[in-house]
């Protein structure tokens, strides 16, 4: 397989070990581009879209360069791959900062953990940072070769809730159950870092460049 694989750069994000990954799992055939520009964007053949952050703060970066049609349309025209940040600023609303207004391309909204989560009688620490198991919900082709309960690593304050509840793909534990991936059509999207998941995350990585969706 071949083609180019853009990593969207609006400035926030851990944009370096993202790219790094995807080149190593992507072989030879595929160019890696870390990029703002908005038709660099639409005509890659793969969008990952990493963050990390406050919503605030990221949604302004992505409107300061003039990324919120290049995200919205690359989201519904093909494999798409959302990563932490990435995949919050896809719901409608933000709890954080005194409430966000995001993409809005899906219908939902970002939750803070509540106060007070414990654990076998454990006080949990927030953010979870950290590896955590991940629950598959229902089969994916990102799935592939990754067993129900592999551990990735986290790093976060809040959570998306979607409305609809057959996005749900994965779910975590963390005091409470909260998605922890979400995807429909061409669009993945995961809370946890795959960047930052050892083999697992680079496995994923792979499968989401085979991914023909």
């Amino acid at each position: 397989m071949s083609g180019t694989i853009a990593v969207i750069d609006y400035g926030m994000g851990n944009l370096r070990s993202v790219s790094k990954a995807v080149e190593q799992v992507a072989g030879r055939g595929y160019k890696v581009l870390v990029t703002d520009d908005p038709g660099q964007i639409l005509s890659a053949d793969r969008v990952v879209f990493p963050g990390q952050g406050a919503a605030r703060d990221c949604m302004n970066a992505i409107s300061e360069h003039h990324l919120n049609r290049a995200v919205l349309d690359a989201a519904h025209s093909k494999p798409f791959l959302g990563i932490c940040m990435g995949l919050q600023v896809l719901m409608e609303f933000s709890r954080e900062n005194d409430g966000t207004r995001l993409l809005g391309l899906l219908e939902g909204q970002v939750r803070r953990f509540p106060t007070g989560l414990e654990e076998q009688g454990q006080r949990l620490k927030i953010p979870q940072m950290g590896w955590n198991r991940v629950r598959q919900l229902r089969s994916h082709p990102l799935w592939e070769g990754i067993p129900d309960g592999s551990r990735f690593y986290f790093v976060h304050s809040f959570y998306v809730d979607p409305d609809d509840r057959d996005l749900i793909t994965g779910t975590t534990e963390y005091g409470v159950t909260f998605t922890s991936v979400i995807a429909r059509d061409n669009l993945f999207a995961a809370q946890f870092h795959p960047e930052k998941s050892a083999g697992v995350g680079l496995k994923l990585l792979q499968n989401f460049i085979n991914w023909e969706c």
